[in-house]
């Protein structure tokens, strides 16, 4: 019987290659439910290729729009409306997969409803586990979910982790593209423009992503997500740039060896590994040619201008209500990047003064970690306004 999946975030890249992925495996996948935010024309498409039983949408609009081209084609697929919309495909639909693959703290509550029916999760979402980490792997344990991680580094993780025991691991090896700014002086930075931020060297990402990469954020959200998904101490984990983006990560253990998973980047690698786990199906991503690989190169962070990297070392180690503050301002003050009312340095700054200035617990419900987000987001706008 073919897996019956679910893609929430069907429009991004991630979602757009997991159906790339389905296409190049005939009679593996059942696509059943598919989820956007507000691309219902692009939604339409999928919808007419793959025939799932049901989409949702988070805003009414877009839902309307969506449903008004499907009746007209005389298509049946159920058209659902509104943040609760895609929790209630994870509800509703019978499936085997779901892949998680809305960016930001959107994708939590239908990631937690999947984890909460016992389902096993492709985890593309990072921001679940950010900001409700403990909660999302003590649901995952006692509703026997599987997490199975998607981002390459993570998935390069996973696969090497198979060469020993949890006990026998001595550190993590995060490794990172350095993105557009490795080589620019902090004041060069001081300078550069939301075009700059947009030219990563390696990697096809959406926009907030792509940001999120040239300040380096997204490694620290990574150092974060990594704390939880492995159940390692944040000190243990340490990020290596690696500018080729060959070796994806790495996994070393007491007795000295180093065992890493390397790979062109190609995102449908990762995405694949993850749909048809435990198993390994030929796959159609780009191979590597040790012949044309001259050299490849690696360094350490540096800290002082990429402080996004301290802060996810120092969130993961607090835990508790740290990674919903720390998340929101960043998706906020990345935002106001986009919008240009704040310099691309002022991310890393207005998140650490959020960060600081939130008031922690250590055990928060679901409903803390929300008003958390709520706040911090808040805290990022009136910051902003203050500057202007």
């Amino acid at each position: 019987m073919p897996k019956r999946v679910i893609i929430l975030g069907s429009t991004g890249s991630i979602g757009a290659n997991a159906l790339a992925v389905a296409d190049s495996l005939p009679g593996e996948f059942e696509i059943v439910g598919l989820a956007a935010g507000t691309s219902a024309d692009k939604l339409a498409e999928q919808v007419r290729r793959y025939n799932p039983r049901a989409v949702a949408l988070s805003h009414p609009a877009a839902a309307d729009a969506l449903a008004r081209q499907l009746r007209a084609d005389g298509i049946r697929t159920e058209v659902w409306a509104g943040p609760d919309s895609l929790a209630r495909l994870i509800r509703d639909l019978d499936c085997d997969f779901v892949l998680s693959a809305i960016v930001g703290v959107a994708g939590l509550p239908a990631t937690l409803a999947a984890v909460e029916r016992g389902l096993t999760v492709g985890l593309a979402n990072k921001e679940s586990l950010v900001v409700a980490g403990r909660r999302m792997v003590e649901s995952a344990q006692a509703n026997r979910a599987q997490l199975l991680p998607v981002d390459s580094e993570h998935s390069a993780i996973f696969q090497s982790l198979h060469s020993g025991r949890q006990e026998e691991v001595e550190k993590i090896l995060l490794t990172a593209s350095g993105g557009p700014f490795r080589t620019w002086s902090l004041e060069r930075m001081r300078t550069a423009t939301l075009e700059d931020a947009m030219r990563h060297p390696t990697w096809a990402m959406g926009p907030k992503i792509t940001i999120d990469s040239a300040t380096m954020m997204n490694k620290a959200l990574e150092i974060i997500e990594a704390r939880w998904l492995f159940d390692i101490d944040p000190d243990r984990i340490e990020v290596v740039i690696h500018p080729e983006s060959i070796i994806h990560s790495m996994v070393a253990f007491h007795d000295g060896s180093i065992v890493a998973q390397m790979g062109c980047p190609d995102m449908r690698t990762p995405i694949q590994y993850a749909m048809t786990y435990p198993r390994r199906l030929a796959g159609r991503g780009n191979r590597l040619n040790f012949s044309r690989l001259e050299r490849m190169h690696f360094e350490p962070p540096d800290l002082e201008r990429f402080p996004a990297l301290r802060l996810g070392h120092d969130v993961a180690r607090r835990g508790g209500t740290a990674g919903a503050a720390f998340n929101a301002a960043n998706e906020a003050a990345v935002g106001l990047f986009r919008e240009g009312k704040i310099g691309f340095l002022d991310i890393a700054a207005v998140t650490e003064d959020v960060l600081r200035r939130h008031t922690y617990d250590s055990h928060p419900s679901l409903e803390t970690l929300m008003r958390v987000d709520a706040w911090a987001r808040k805290e990022v706008a009136e910051c902003c306004s203050v500057k202007s």
